[in-house]
C-alpha cells in the first residue's frame, strides 16, 4: 500500500477542490485542508482504488466490456488511447443521451457508420455525385465523432468507468437506470453514493487521470489473461 500512496501522491491524485465545494457524501474520504484545497486521505483511495481493479479484473476474466467514459478536455486522449489498448468501448466526447437506456436505437446509428466505412473503403461509394459523397463524408464524420468509440460494444456493458462522475451525470443515471455497475474517478466534488466502485481523487489533472485509468486498464487486461480466448463471448461488431 505504501508503494501504491507514493505513486498516488505523485500524480497529484490527493488534490480535492475547496470544502465549499464539497460533496458531504465524499466527507470521510477528506484527510485535511492545505491553502484552502481539501486533501484526500490516500490510504482510503488505496483500499477504493483496489476494490475497483478486483472488480475490474473479474470483468476482463469474463471477457465482457467496460464502457470508459469523460468528456473532460484532460481525459479525452487518455480515454480513448488506454481503452482502445484493451478494445474497450469508449466515449470521449459528449455522451449521447439514450446511450444505454435506448441502446437499440444507438446500435442502429453504430451500423449504419460502420456500412458506410466499409463502402467507402472498398470504393462503393464512386457511383455517388460529388456531392452526395461530399454529404455522406459529412456523415461518417459525425457519426465517428458520436459512436465511434462504440464499435466494439454489442449489448450493454458489463461495467462503466468514469471521470468526473458529476459532469457525466446523465452517463452516471442511465448506468443506474440499468443496474450497470459504475466504477469512477470522483473528485470531492461528487456525490459517491450513485457510484459502485468511487475512487476519490483528483478527477482534474492529466497525470491522475492517467494513473487511474491505467490502472483500470491493466487490472482489466490481467483478468482477461486468465480466461482462454476460445471463452470469449460474441459481444463486439465486426468491421
Amino acid at each position: 500500500m505504501e508503494k501504491l500512496i507514493e505513486q498516488m501522491f505523485k500524480a497529484g491524485a490527493h488534490f480535492g477542490y475547496s470544502k465549499t465545494k464539497r460533496h458531504p457524501s465524499v466527507k470521510p474520504f477528506i484527510f485535511g485542508t492545505k491553502n484552502r484545497v481539501e486533501i484526500f486521505d490516500l490510504e482510503k483511495t488505496g483500499k477504493s482504488l483496489e476494490d475497483a481493479k478486483e472488480f475490474a479484473k473479474s470483468i476482463g476474466s469474463k471477457r465482457k466490456k467496460i464502457l470508459f467514459v469523460s468528456s473532460k478536455n484532460e481525459a479525452l486522449e487518455i480515454i480513448k488511447n488506454e481503452a482502445s489498448s484493451i478494445d474497450a468501448p469508449y466515449v470521449a466526447g459528449r455522451w449521447i443521451g439514450g446511450t444505454l437506456t435506448n441502446y437499440d436505437e444507438i446500435k442502429k446509428r453504430i451500423a449504419r457508420f460502420l456500412k458506410l466505412e466499409s463502402d467507402k473503403e472498398k470504393g462503393l461509394l464512386s457511383k455517388y455525385t460529388k456531392k452526395e459523397r461530399l454529404m455522406i463524408d459529412r456523415e461518417i464524420e459525425k457519426l465517428d465523432k458520436n459512436f465511434g468509440g462504440l464499435t466494439s460494444l454489442e449489448g450493454l456493458p458489463s461495467a462503466l468507468f468514469i471521470v468526473d462522475p458529476k459532469k457525466e451525470e446523465i452517463a452516471t443515471k442511465e448506468a443506474n437506470d440499468k443496474g450497470i455497475p459504475v466504477i469512477a474517478l470522483a473528485n470531492s466534488d461528487c456525490n459517491i453514493k450513485e457510484i459502485t466502485y468511487p475512487i476519490t481523487a483528483n478527477d482534474s489533472s492529466k497525470t491522475s487521470i492517467e494513473f487511474f485509468v491505467h490502472e483500470i486498464v491493466s487490472a482489466y487486461e490481467e483478468g482477461k489473461k486468465m480466461t482462454p480466448k476460445k471463452e470469449e463471448g460474441k459481444d463486439s461488431i465486426k468491421k
